[in-house]
C-alpha cells in the first residue's frame, strides 16, 4: 500500500457505517460533477476543431479496419483526426477507446440535445447517455430526434430492453430502408474468434453465428460429449463439451486435402494436421536442455504467454508438424543499403516492441507499419535501431501532423504532441509527462534529434 492510499484511508478511520455511506455519496456527486465538466470541456474543444474536408475528419474503427464513418452521426460536426489524437492522449485513453468516447459526447451534444441538457443538469449519468449515443450514431437525424424525445421524457429511467425497442421503432418509422440494411449488415458481422492462451494453456473462444449454424454446432458438440461419457470419460459435461470441440477440429485437420497445380495439372494429396511452433532463445544450450526439468517454462509463440513444460508436451503429442524457430537477437544491428525493410528486420522489431509505439496504442506490431525514425531519404539507415512499429493511423499522424518522437534508449520513446504535451512510451506502457517546453539538447547526442 502506498503512502497516498494509506493517508486517504486514515481520513475515514473510526467513522460509522452511516458516515461512510454519506462520504461515498458525496464522492459520487463530486465524480459526476467532474465528469459533467469534462464533457463540457470536450464539447468546447470539438467546437474549435471542426474540419470541412472528410479526409481530415476523425473516423471510427471496426476491429483493425478504418470504417471511414465519422465518430458521430449525420448532422454532428466533423472533428480533426490529428487534433483528436492529442485530446485522447491527454485524456489518458486508448486510441480506439478514446475516439469512441469523444464520439459519444459529440453525438449527445449535437444530435441528442435534450439528453445532453439533462446530463449537464445532473439528471442523467454520463455513462447512461453514452449508452444511448452508441445506439443512435447510425440513425438519421429524424430517427435520432425521435429517440432523444422518448428518452428525455423518461429522465434517465429507460431500461436497456426498452431502449432497444425505442431505437427499433425509430428506424421503422423514420428510416425503413435502414432497417433492412441493418439486418443485412448484422449478418455481415458474423465471426468466430479464438483468443490467446492464458498461463494455464487454456483459451476462450466466442463468435456470432447464424442461428441454424449455431444449433448444428451445439448438437454436434453435445453428441460427441455424450459419447465421450459413454466411452468412460469421468470429466464433467462442460469439460467433455470443450474436449469435443477440439476433437471435431482434429477430425477436419486429418482430412486429405487435394491441391492442383494450375500450370502443370499435378495433383498433390497432403494431410494438414496440427502444427506447433515453439520460439526459444538459443544461447549455448541445446533444445533438449530447454525442455529439461531445470526449466519448466515454455512460451507459445502465437499465444505470447509462458506455459508450463507439461502443457507444451501435451500439445506436441497431438501435433503432426513441429517447427522449432530460434528468436532473433533483439540487440543485433544489421543495416541494409535500401529503403525496403527486410523480413528479418520486421521480425526483430516486432519481437522487441510488440505493439505500436504511439502513446496508448496497443495495436500489435505485426499489424503495424515500420517507420524509419530518421527518413531514409535524409540518410537514415534501414536498420532495426532506426525502425519502430506504428499503426497506419499513427504513422500518418507522425508524418503529416505535429506529432514527433525521439529515442531515449532502446525500447523507450519520447513523444511530443502538436501542442507541447509529452508522453513516455516504454515497456511498461505510456506515461504522460509535464511538458518541459523544449526537446532535450541534441548537441551532446545526435540520436536525440526528433523524428520528422
Amino acid at each position: 500500500m502506498d503512502l497516498g492510499s494509506s493517508t486517504a484511508m486514515e481520513e475515514f478511520d473510526g467513522q460509522s457505517v452511516g458516515d461512510l455511506l454519506a462520504a461515498v455519496a458525496d464522492e459520487t456527486r463530486l465524480r459526476q460533477a467532474s465528469q459533467t465538466r469534462e464533457w463540457a470541456a470536450i464539447v468546447a474543444w470539438a467546437d474549435q476543431n471542426v474540419v470541412d474536408a472528410p479526409e481530415h475528419a476523425a473516423t471510427l474503427r471496426d476491429s483493425f479496419v478504418d470504417t471511414g464513418v465519422p465518430i458521430a452521426g449525420p448532422g454532428a460536426p466533423l472533428v480533426s483526426e490529428f487534433n483528436l489524437m492529442e485530446l485522447i492522449a491527454v485524456l489518458g485513453r486508448s486510441p480506439d477507446g478514446g475516439r469512441a468516447y469523444v464520439g459519444r459526447i459529440v453525438e449527445c451534444a449535437w444530435r441528442l440535445p435534450l439528453l445532453y441538457g439533462q446530463v449537464m443538469a445532473g439528471k442523467v449519468a454520463t455513462w447512461r447517455a453514452e449508452r444511448v449515443a452508441d445506439l443512435t450514431r447510425s440513425l438519421n437525424a429524424d430517427a435520432a430526434g425521435f429517440v432523444d424525445r422518448q428518452v428525455a421524457a423518461r429522465v434517465g429511467r429507460v431500461g436497456w430492453a426498452e431502449m432497444d425497442r425505442i431505437v427499433a421503432t425509430a428506424i421503422l418509422r423514420h428510416d425503413p430502408e435502414a432497417a433492412e440494411a441493418r439486418r443485412k449488415e448484422a449478418a455481415d458481422h458474423r465471426h468466430f474468434d479464438v483468443g490467446e492462451a492464458n498461463e494455464n494453456g487454456l483459451t476462450v473462444i466466442g463468435g456470432l453465428l447464424d442461428a441454424a449454424d449455431a444449433a448444428d454446432l451445439d448438437d454436434a458438440v453435445g453428441r460427441r460429449a455424450t459419447l465421450l461419457g459413454k466411452f468412460g470419460s469421468e470429466e464433467s459435461l462442460d469439460v467433455r463439451r470443450s474436449i469435443a470441440v477440439g476433437e471435431l477440429a482434429r477430425n477436419d485437420l486429418e482430412l486429405d486435402l487435394l491441391t492442383t497445380d494450375e500450370e502443370t495439372g499435378e495433383v498433390t494429396v497432403r494431410s494438414a494436421g496440427r502444427k506447433a511452433e515453439i520460439a526459444v532463445h538459443i544461447t549455448d544450450t541445446m533444445l533438449t536442455e530447454v525442455m529439461d526439468a531445470e526449466n519448466p517454462v515454455g512460451r507459445w509463440h502465437d499465444g505470447r504467454r509462458p506455459v508450463l513444460k507439461e502443457q507444451v508436451r501435451e500439445w506436441l503429442r497431438t501435433a503432426t508438424s513441429i517447427t522449432v524457430q530460434p528468436v532473433i537477437d533483439l540487440a543485433d544491428c544489421d543495416p541494409v543499403d535500401r529503403y525496403e525493410i527486410p523480413a528479418r528486420h520486421r521480425k526483430q522489431v516486432e519481437l522487441r516492441d510488440t505493439t505500436c509505439r504511439f502513446p496508448g496504442c496497443s495495436r500489435r506490431a505485426e499489424r503495424c507499419d515500420l517507420d524509419h525514425r530518421t527518413p531514409h531519404a535524409d540518410g537514415g539507415p534501414t536498420c532495426p535501431c532506426n525502425e519502430f512499429p506504428c499503426c497506419r493511423r499513427h504513422h500518418r499522424a507522425k508524418t503529416h501532423s505535429g506529432w514527433r518522437y525521439f529515442v531515449l534508449m532502446p525500447g523507450h520513446l519520447l513523444w511530443r504532441s502538436p501542442h507541447g504535451w509529452f508522453f513516455h512510451v516504454g515497456p511498461n506502457g505510456t506515461q504522460a509527462l509535464d511538458p518541459p517546453g523544449h526537446w532535450p539538447d541534441a548537441a551532446a547526442d545526435p540520436s536525440l534529434v526528433p523524428a520528422a
